[in-house]
């Protein structure tokens, strides 16, 4: 026994409407790279797991109010440390959102390893065991990603590189985070949320010595080094209205949402969810009329 048309009709534009206001994940929740240590911790009596997870539960929890915390789990040869910090364009729920995602993919991508480290496009999360021996360079490039190289004249380097130079001033009096768009590139800067102005000026300036060399005349790319990272893309249409003209997060910022680009955003979910209702809306009252008619 087969639908009515006009039911089988109603059923199928009640989805439209349903999947016409569903979204997709943000690009900011993407793997970047991972970095997971040789070593894998043995753990017969489950020590190392319980304080891996309840170090992973700590940094989650703080995602929701914080873009930038560490923390220590565990006791004696058990301790766990553990960073995890967040883009500082993120909302404090898309921060946690991307946060959250990180401890199924450390165990996922590296296992019970005693160091990890995992990059998403909008968050990453690091951790070791204690007397983890190998020491990082601050400056050292961990992942670099070059885009396709422009055919230009030699304008796009110019462009590129009076961008790169106010973003370097930028992360310094932005307290470690700055983005901004200038004739059709966008660039965007940050440090480590413990380093300090002076030193975040220093590892911002290599990652663009770094990018301008591994990277040449590519009209994108992405830099990370162990305290820092940059990324920048060229729009010759012009920037995508999704990237803010200038931004800044100072850091204050890290553990208060109160600024002017959430606001915004407040603004944007606030217009939007009403839309959402108004469409919801108008698909119930003409699915009723049809019902109407069907009576009749």
């Amino acid at each position: 026994m087969g639908f009515p048309r006009k039911t089988l009709f109603l059923l199928v534009f009640m989805v439209l409407c349903t999947n016409h206001h569903s979204e997709s994940a943000s690009d900011y929740t993407t793997l970047v790279y991972k970095g997971c240590s040789k070593d894998s911790f043995t753990d017969p009596n489950g020590v190392y797991s319980q304080a891996l997870s309840s170090l992973f539960g700590s940094l989650v929890a703080q995602s929701t109010k914080a873009k930038f915390f560490k923390a220590t789990s565990g006791s004696g040869q058990s301790t766990m440390t553990g960073i995890f910090q967040c883009r500082g364009d993120l909302s404090n729920s898309d921060c946690y959102n991307c946060v959250s995602r990180l401890p199924v993919l450390s165990d996922k991508l590296c296992g019970k390893t005693i160091a990890a480290r995992i990059q998403l496009q909008g968050c990453y999360l690091l951790y070791e065991v204690a007397g983890f021996s190998e020491q990082v360079s601050g400056m050292q490039l961990l992942f670099k990603a070059c885009g396709a190289s422009t055919r230009s004249n030699g304008g796009f380097e110019v462009k590129r590189d009076t961008a790169f130079s106010v973003m370097e001033n930028g992360v310094v009096s932005g307290h470690g985070f700055y983005a901004t768009s200038y004739q059709g590139l966008y660039v965007m800067g940050q440090c480590e949320g413990d380093v300090g102005d002076s030193d975040c000026g220093e590892c911002v300036k290599n990652a663009v010595q770094k990018a301008e060399f591994e990277c040449g005349s590519s009209t994108s790319a992405q830099v990370f080094l162990q305290k820092c990272f940059i990324s920048y893309g060229y729009y010759p249409n012009g920037v995508p209205r999704g990237h803010s003209s200038s931004s800044s997060a100072s850091s204050s910022s890290y553990s208060s949402s109160s600024t002017g680009q959430n606001t915004g955003k407040t603004v944007a979910i606030i217009l939007g969810g009403a839309a959402g209702v108004a469409f919801l809306v108008i698909c119930l009252l003409f699915a009723r009329s049809l019902m109407k008619k069907d009576d009749h």
